[in-house]
């Protein structure tokens, strides 16, 4: 009886392991750009397309990985996967020309890719066997291991560590918890078919709506880590000081509400908690651009954070217990969606503020987030 209890506790920190690697090796990557920039001498467009690389990957792997997660189980394809991407950091590492850094970067991002979907579906589960709203504590864990991975690569830069050795110390790191991980995941469950529903093929229109509503939650969080800084600096003429406060306060505020996020989920309802979070970010950040002002925008980016932090763990928990026999698919294309609008979100927010002006491209997440706030109701357990 006590090992029931002990195997679902010992399972929920391998999970919020796995979240956390996940999000320190996106971090590692991201902090030391501007070191192999100049390490293998890119230009601009060099680096768009090392970027798009790791895009690229993570989008490939995620049509795949969903069928091989639904076959073989979110565990048996989570351990393998979270080596594979430790390992991946590798390549990119200790690249000596762009040939070599973006065939690295692709299976970096196709890593990455494959542990989210797996890692997420896994999470479906762990949470099934709780009984309790666990999600968002996950991906609040995330965004902690994205911190730590940055962290730590601004100060092996400041310390002039070299990004191999850099890379290979963080690779053998998140390999180890890797490993340790993979022993106290869940195994495989046997989702139960229901006798009156035949089998779902293809993807239905619920799976798709929940991926445009990640979709628009991304494009909020690509837009807001590509143009706070500008809109505070350019448009409001700050300090490049005070221009960096806005993205750091969205950040925080999005971290410190997913850990309390499964708190509200419990208290409000799924439903009512998408329907406020939506609100409090679509007329936050509006606000806060209506009035021009520094500190108001500051204030704004906070609010938009808080109230983006909650959506995306109830969007996937939605897609993930709409049909169990299909999680690591559903994930997987709700996973893409959102991917799709962290690229697409900061390119839309340019093309319109050079037609019009930037307080006019950041008012489309804001808009976004109000419809967000309107389709609550798509994630309603079924």
């Amino acid at each position: 009886m006590s090992e029931a209890i002990v195997v679902p506790q010992r399972a929920r920190w391998a999970v919020t392991a796995y979240f956390t690697i996940t999000g320190a090796a996106l971090g590692t990557w991201t902090a030391r750009i501007p070191a192999i920039k100049q390490d293998l001498g890119l230009d601009d467009w060099q680096v768009t397309l090392a970027l798009f690389a790791v895009a690229a990957g993570s989008v490939l792997a995620m049509q795949a990985v969903g069928h091989l997660v639904d076959r073989f189980g979110s565990a048996r394809v989570l351990g393998p996967a979270g080596l594979v991407m430790s390992a991946s950091l590798l390549l990119p590492g200790f690249a000596t020309d762009l040939p070599v850094l973006l065939i690295g970067l692709l299976a970096f991002g196709a890593g990455h890719g494959t542990v989210d979907v797996a890692m997420n579906t896994h999470a479906m589960q762990v949470q099934r066997s709780y009984g309790q709203p666990i999600v968002s504590t996950f991906h609040a864990m995330f965004s902690v291991g994205g911190l730590l991975g940055a962290g730590v690569g601004a100060l092996a830069a400041h310390a002039s560590i070299g990004v191999g050795t850099h890379f290979a110390l963080v690779a053998a790191a998140l390999a180890a918890v890797s490993l340790l991980a993979r022993r106290e995941l869940l195994p495989r469950e046997i989702p139960v078919q229901s006798s009156t529903s035949p089998q779902r093929r293809g993807i239905s229109p619920g799976i798709v709506f929940l991926g445009v509503l990640a979709f628009f939650c991304s494009v909020g969080e690509g837009s807001m880590a590509d143009w706070s800084p500008l809109y505070l600096h350019d448009v409001l003429e700050t300090t490049p000081a005070v221009a960096a406060i806005g993205y750091a306060v969205f950040s925080a505020m999005m971290a410190v509400f997913r850990f309390l996020g499964d708190f509200l989920v419990a208290r409000l309802g799924p439903v009512a908690l998408v329907r406020c979070c939506g609100a409090i970010a679509g007329t936050g950040l509006g606000i806060g651009l209506l009035l021009h002002h520094p500190v108001a925008a500051i204030i704004g980016f906070a609010l938009f954070g808080i109230g983006l932090s909650c959506i995306i763990p109830q969007v996937f928990n939605a897609a993930g217990n709409r049909d169990p026999s299909r999680s690591g698919r559903d994930l997987a294309q709700v996973s893409t969606l959102g991917y799709g609008g962290l690229l697409a979100g900061p390119v839309v927010i340019g093309m319109i503020s050079s037609w019009t002006d930037l307080s006019i491209g950041l008012a489309v997440p804001a808009a976004l987030a109000l419809l967000v706030a309107l389709s609550a109701p798509a994630v309603r357990p079924r």
